[in-house]
């Protein structure tokens, strides 16, 4: 069955059919004004096309890919934004429709009633390093956000002093208080974490934030910043995933104890992630941008070493080799990997609640591509397997996918990039 995707806010003189070839564009956001540093790879990621045939894996994916109908759907556009980056629903109330908190890379926070369109811009928003793929990053609302209107965000922050000209990621939490007016604010800001040490360019900040489960920990992906060597370096917090109590301590039972700062570590090893969530069952997965291909998706578990830059299922830019992960077993290898890339930027579990328009996605992960303008609907199994289902050729690059009480969205890149509601046919 070949699924079709229509937009229903504009007239269609034929239906988008999925086609059998995505010709991409650079993975990385706005790539052409990455700065790159002493010592990294190419600013730019891969510019590999994708292949987009839903019933068909790619040659070098580690799973079989699971044949089924997939269900269609059309697309509702709610609002538009210029570069935005992420976004994450406020808690639903009374059975209303999600109200939405949408981050733009150039400095502006908005609330977005997703019932009619409307947007407010959150004044008191720290300064951010905007450039490459730097500036304001990741939202996220704390677990108790109900009584403490706490959220927290990451953006890209510009050294100062011995660290001028040099770029970091940086989390902060604040209070979200005037929700009910149209002049929203954050207030009572406080620094949880910071990017060490701060260093040239502006790419793979990673940045990413999740709460887990159980409310008690925040997890940050913290990208290796294109130097490569930082993700094996247990003296900077670069190219790890770091795991902290919501004050931003770090928890007793994180499993590295080489310094201080490694104390904050949960797993080494990465390159650049960009979506980290938890299934139902509680087990955290990520993805992460390959080199030239190798895209990854991994079950994170703790004290694990990914093994970049020593393996990769990629290539560097340059052309050289990088040894696969089945040369050296040390190295927690990926449940999937995608060569062409699809350029992961965002990735949501999807469940059911209130609204269950997608049943047969229950459970699975719902991931946002870039180059590839596609979503990606992968099944985890219950032995922690997984396989890309089947893709959507959505036109246009995805910066985000949301899947909230049942129902679906997704953010476009760029400017004029829509906030579109996926609507099952």
């Amino acid at each position: 069955m070949t699924a079709h995707i229509e937009r229903i806010n504009i007239p269609l003189t034929s239906p988008l059919i999925i086609a059998a070839l995505l010709f991409s564009t650079a993975a990385c956001s706005n790539p052409s004004t990455v700065s790159p540093s002493n010592n990294k790879s190419t600013a730019t990621e891969s510019t590999e096309v994708s292949t987009s045939d839903s019933d068909t894996q790619t040659a070098t994916q580690t799973t079989t890919q699971t044949k089924t109908s997939k269900p269609d759907f059309t697309t509702k556009a709610i609002a538009t934004f210029d570069e935005p980056w992420a976004m994450t629903a406020l808690p639903i109330t009374d059975s209303k429709a999600p109200k939405l908190l949408v981050t733009q890379k150039t400095g502006e926070l908005f609330i977005v009633d997703t019932a009619t369109g409307n947007k407010s811009k959150i004044e008191g928003v720290p300064t951010v390093a905007y450039g490459g793929q730097g500036g304001l990053g990741d939202i996220i609302v704390a677990p108790d956000f109900a009584t403490s209107n706490t959220v927290y965000l990451s953006y890209a922050e510009a050294g100062t002093g011995s660290d001028s000209n040099k770029f970091g990621a940086k989390v902060i939490k604040a209070t979200l208080s005037g929700l009910e007016t149209t002049t929203p604010t954050l207030q009572d800001i406080t620094p949880i974490w910071q990017q060490s040490p701060k260093v040239t360019g502006q790419g793979h900040y990673s940045h990413r934030l999740l709460f887990s489960p159980d409310g008690r920990y925040l997890y940050i992906s913290s990208g290796e910043r294109q130097d490569k060597d930082p993700a094996q370096d247990m003296s900077g917090n670069l190219g790890k995933i770091i795991r902290l109590s919501p004050d931003g301590n770090a928890p007793t039972d994180n499993p590295f104890t080489d310094n201080e700062l490694a104390k904050q570590f949960w797993t080494i090893g990465h390159r650049n992630v960009l979506g980290m969530a938890f299934d139902d069952s509680g087990q955290l997965w990520a993805h992460e941008m390959g080199p030239k291909g190798g895209d990854e998706f991994n079950i994170i578990e703790k004290g694990n070493n990914y093994g970049w830059p020593v393996v990769s299922n990629g290539r560097n830019y340059s052309g050289l080799d990088i040894p696969d992960h089945d040369t050296k077993p040390e190295f927690a290898a990926p449940k999937i990997t995608w060569t062409p890339v699809i350029s992961p930027s965002a990735i949501s579990i999807y469940a059911a609640g209130t609204h269950n328009d997608f049943p047969s996605w229950q459970g699975n992960a719902l991931i946002s591509g870039l180059s590839s303008k596609a979503l990606i609907v992968v099944g985890i199994n219950d032995d922690n397997t997984a396989a890309e289902r089947y893709r959507y050729d959505m036109g246009e690059r995805v910066r985000s996918v949301l899947a909230v009480d049942g129902q679906v969205w997704t953010l476009e890149d760029g400017n004029d990039a829509q906030l579109l509601r996926l609507l099952p046919k």
